[in-house]
């Protein structure tokens, strides 16, 4: 397969996979001997995603790499289904092929959560630890009103997909809602900008049309490995005595480790997690995954 022409970003570097490209955004020391971070988006996002994550890892010389998925912002696109064993693949191809070794620390956001159960899974002797922030888990799938939620996503998500082809999308990069995040710099000007772009969000229409399918892949591979070191953070703090059935199974891969740590951010939403005001709680997760392993 002939990789596409296409533009090329201000950050990072497009690697070439086997015939096509995808974009990898490493920041922090090179020569850091501690392990590489490697981070995941959620639904409809990309690298640009943990810009502020990556400044703050970067600050503490840890060497963090985060990456668009096939079709997703700069990289090109995939001829296979957009499911977990496929960019999971894809994922281990870059990793190779940029010559980014193991081991890694892995940071899952929203649907990056399943992402990372499936790498986990057929990279088990690469994994120091998981980070999953307001992750999804195969679990979730099994509660009634979180199918009804996928499903409705997943037509609102097919039908952002053919407003942001139509242009409709065009007018509304400046304004908040096409960056929740509170990206700045280049990783803002990036979020806006594929925020309105067609190609990038049917692309992100067909990950999200693949989440049962996805999930249940996920759910098939082999359960986190207990010895891992899992931080859990989620969005918002739960009333005192209540954690709601979302946050359980969220928590559940850390109560399930020998070293877990769950942190429910009061004030944090699903994006904003990832944002200046929240990003430190990410950061202390990844820390605790490095001290519990001993890195």
């Amino acid at each position: 397969m002939t990789a596409l022409a296409g533009p090329l970003p201000n950050r990072g570097q497009m690697v070439d996979i086997g015939g096509r490209r995808l974009r990898l955004v490493c920041e922090g020391p090179a020569d850091s001997a501690k392990p590489v971070v490697i981070m995941e988006a959620g639904a409809f996002g990309f690298a640009a995603d943990f810009g502020v994550v990556q400044d703050r890892l970067a600050g503490q010389g840890l060497r963090a790499c985060a990456y668009d998925r096939a079709g997703m912002g700069f990289s090109d696109p995939s001829p296979l289904p957009r499911d977990g064993i496929n960019i999971a693949s894809d994922l281990e191809k870059l990793l190779a092929a940029a010559k980014v070794p193991g081991p890694y620390v892995m940071v899952g956001h929203s649907m990056g959560g399943l992402r990372l159960r499936q790498f986990a899974a057929r990279n088990p002797g690469k994994i120091v630890g998981l980070v999953l922030v307001d992750a999804v888990t195969p679990q979730m799938l099994e509660d009634p009103q979180t199918t009804q939620f996928v499903s409705g996503f997943a037509k609102a998500s097919k039908w952002a997909g053919l407003g942001a082809s139509l242009g409709l999308f065009r007018p509304l990069e400046g304004m908040a809602m096409a960056n929740k995040i509170g990206l700045t710099g280049e990783a803002e000007r990036e979020k806006r900008r594929f925020f309105a772009s067609g190609r990038h969000n049917r692309v992100a229409a067909e990950e999200v049309a693949e989440w049962p399918e996805a999930s249940k892949q996920a759910g098939q591979a082999p359960p986190f490995d207990p010895d891992w070191p899992i931080a859990v953070i989620t969005a918002g703090a739960p009333p005192p005595g209540v954690i709601s059935l979302r946050k359980t199974m969220q928590a559940a891969p850390a109560n399930a480790s020998r070293h877990g740590y769950v942190d429910h951010v009061a004030g944090a939403g699903h994006n904003t997690l990832l944002g200046p005001d929240y990003a430190d709680h990410v950061v202390k997760g990844v820390d605790f995954v490095l001290s519990a392993a001993g890195r």
